[in-house]
């Protein structure tokens, strides 16, 4: 199986191509306050999963030495989420809010999709 690096990485370029894709959207389509929700929701997606992944690694470690296991950052990873709200509610104008938090849960996604082609091949 790929280690939690091989798949983040994985997942970074893939999503650095998405936002490539979104940023296109942004300045070609007439619909450039979804694109931006896109945008932003997107970035804050990928800070999320470099939460989730530092503090995978720091459980594992924990768990290697057999050490008390902290929280693996939901409340952080929570906050960025109500952060995306806020700043598409504050420019509400320019950032559409739906797109903001569908982009926030497209590394997510990403991450079920790529966990299932790897099974498929793999299996």
């Amino acid at each position: 199986m790929d280690g939690l690096q091989e798949i983040y990485k994985r997942l970074k370029r893939l999503m650095y191509f998405i936002l490539a894709v979104f940023v296109l959207g942004w300045g070609v389509t007439p619909y450039p306050e979804v694109f931006a929700g896109l945008i932003v929701g997107s970035l804050f997606g990928i800070y999320n999963m470099w939460i989730l992944v530092r503090r995978m690694e720091k459980f594992d470690r924990a768990v290697a030495e057999g050490s008390k296991v902290r929280s693996l950052g939901t409340a952080l990873r929570f906050a960025s989420g109500v952060a995306v709200v806020a700043i598409a509610i504050l420019f509400a104008e320019h950032i559409h809010l739906v797109s903001a938090v569908i982009g926030l849960m497209i590394p997510y996604g990403l991450l079920l999709v790529e966990r299932i082609v790897y099974h498929m091949k793999h299996h």
